[in-house]
């Protein structure tokens, strides 16, 4: 039977938790996830324990943090004046906007903190620092 290999096409369900066994993301009730195996498209764990999986095969693995969205970086949290929002946006913690860089990348960034004259976003993956867990299924194969 054939085994995933770098570079198969692969279809997979997946269930991810974090450790405290909070559900952070699913493909349950949606189609399964397809990437290509080995290329980087998920997260260095996740592609790690597809390797060598049968068709119908499922797992549960856990991935720490250095294989899932890495360490937080305070780096990452940046101070921004609120003069620069748009003036209808009353800035509030939790809420999710999209930030632009000179080379025209753009990112997701979370309100962390507002303060008087400035806001703090935090550009770090929401599940940075985190130790994840996944049950994955594996559907197809090219």
């Amino acid at each position: 039977m054939q085994q995933v290999k770098k570079g198969d096409a692969v279809s997979v369900h997946y269930h991810g938790k974090l450790t405290d066994g909070t559900t952070f993301d699913s493909s349950e009730g949606r189609e399964p996830l397809q990437f290509t195996a080995g290329s980087g498209q998920v997260i260095k764990g996740f592609d790690d324990a597809l390797m060598d999986m049968k068709v119908g095969e499922k797992k549960t693995v856990n991935i720490p943090v250095a294989h899932a969205y890495g360490e937080r970086n305070e780096d990452m949290i940046m101070e921004y004046p609120s003069s620069d929002f748009p003036a209808d946006m009353k800035p509030e913690v939790g809420m999710e906007l999209q930030m632009g860089d000179d080379a025209g990348n753009v990112f997701p960034v979370v309100i962390v903190e507002v303060k008087e004259s400035t806001v703090l976003l935090d550009a770090n993956h929401p599940l940075a620092g985190q130790d994840l867990i996944f049950d994955i299924e594996l559907v197809s194969i090219g």
